[in-house]
């Protein structure tokens, strides 16, 4: 099973963060991401409770559908299908909490790596690149 933990604090204003990471059609923005679609809007929102988004980078791609969205404070995602090999995705969680004119961001995502006999190395893995590509992304928002 793969747990990725990242907490960081953006000097940016809670509303402007919460908007860069619920844009989902605008993931391709960010260094690692090449492809960034939303399939289906949310009910609510556009990018909201319901909305379906693909995310690319590299040969990886997922299929993720937001689960709830309380703005500007909280984001939850499931992954729903995964390529080239598939994730069984039991939790995804962005919460933003403002802090003067900053923003502290928590970034949570569990899951596990469905390949036979590799799956422990493939989350291992998934723990890495996700907690790096994570930063990245958030390192990102900092500069917009």
């Amino acid at each position: 099973m793969f747990r990725i933990h990242v907490e960081q604090i953006i000097g940016k204003d809670i509303e402007t963060v919460f908007e860069a990471i619920s844009d989902h059609a605008r993931y391709d923005r960010f260094p690692g991401v090449g492809k960034s679609l939303l399939i289906e809007e949310g009910r609510d929102e556009k990018n909201g409770t319901g909305a379906l988004r693909i995310i690319g980078a590299g040969r990886l791609e997922l299929t993720e559908r937001i689960t709830k969205f309380e703005r500007p404070n909280r984001m939850h995602y499931r992954i729903e299908q995964s390529s080239p090999f598939s994730v069984q995705h039991t939790k995804g969680e962005i919460v933003l909490m403002p802090e003067g004119e900053q923003t502290r961001v928590t970034w949570i995502s569990e899951g596990h790596v469905q390949v036979p006999l590799l799956g422990r190395v493939m989350d291992r893995l998934a723990e890495r690149s996700f907690s790096k590509a994570f930063r990245s992304l958030l390192r990102a928002i900092e500069r917009l």
